[in-house]
């Protein structure tokens, strides 16, 4: 819940920055004279900013069961899911978080987790993880999932996504303004030229907002990879999970999920994504001090 007060409380606070950081340099009285209202457009952006990636956050954990096809399970239906069941258990109680629901879905190796609150959150498991990996690497594939849960990583991001997602709403409708009525030179009400405007600056905006959360995204995964190594006591349990990710294709997530499974792309494509090439997660884990483990 704390989490959540945070969120809301950043909402406020970021909305209240940048009013006072455009009142400074006067945006707000040269927009004025122009007929924006800039602090109604603030307000606006503020609430659909953070608004959708709130309720993103609140219903993740039914749109991540619907979508995947994920069932959550007790532990009573075979011996793995049992052993699959107990291992979250106490992993969970060693990071010390609530026992976060458990699931399965079908599919190519991966993995995630996902909710609003630590305390009752969901991780779930690919049936193409459990066939193709040891014991072992699977308890670290785990604590790795445990790790997001303890770490807060889901209401984190949605604070970041919460953030950049103003500041793109609010400056592409500036930058469609200023078009429209400084070059268009358009005096009556909002002309096309401000609608397209505000989408290209939409577009343009949000692949620059879209770069900065996949950085977030990676710095969390390393954060992750740590804490399933202090979970497990050793990082070699993860060191080897990643390397036997490394030669396996990730099974496809849906888009909304896709920064809490697993995912390697090279070239330039990794400026987008959600995760650090597992060689780098790897040379991060075994330069680990031992003391530190």
């Amino acid at each position: 819940m704390k989490r959540i007060v945070l969120l809301i409380a950043t909402n406020f606070a970021v909305v209240a920055l940048l009013s006072v950081v455009i009142s400074v340099l006067g945006l707000d009285r040269a927009l004025a004279q122009e007929g924006l209202n800039v602090t109604a457009l603030l307000v606006m952006a503020g609430i659909f900013g953070f608004g959708g990636a709130f309720i993103s956050l609140l219903i993740s954990k039914p749109i991540a069961k619907w979508s995947t096809g994920a069932h959550v399970i007790d532990g009573s239906e075979s011996t793995t899911q049992y052993w699959l069941v107990e291992t979250v258990r106490r992993l969970a109680g060693r990071a010390g978080i609530g026992m976060p629901e458990v699931a399965i879905y079908e599919g190519e190796p991966n993995a995630f987790a996902t909710g609003a609150f630590r305390n009752s959150a969901l991780v779930a498991v690919s049936t193409g993880l459990l066939e193709s990996m040891s014991r072992e690497e699977v308890e670290a594939v785990l604590g790795h999932e445990i790790g997001h849960v303890a770490n807060g990583d889901m209401v984190t991001l949605t604070l970041i996504q919460g953030v950049v997602n103003t500041f793109v709403i609010f400056l592409s409708r500036v930058i469609g303004y200023l078009v429209d009525r400084l070059i268009l030179k358009n005096e009556r009400g909002r002309g096309i030229g401000f609608f397209v405007t505000v989408f290209v600056s939409q577009i343009v905006l949000g692949l620059l907002a879209s770069i900065i959360v996949a950085w977030f995204s990676r710095r969390r995964e390393f954060r992750a990879d740590a804490a399933s190594a202090d979970l497990l006591g050793s990082p070699q349990p993860m060191v080897k999970a990643l390397a036997r990710l490394g030669g396996m294709q990730p099974g496809v997530l849906p888009a909304s999920f896709q920064s809490s499974g697993i995912s390697n792309v090279p070239g330039w494509m990794a400026l987008l994504s959600s995760h650090p090439p597992i060689e780098e997660r790897i040379a991060a884990l075994q330069a680990r001090a031992p003391g530190r483990v």
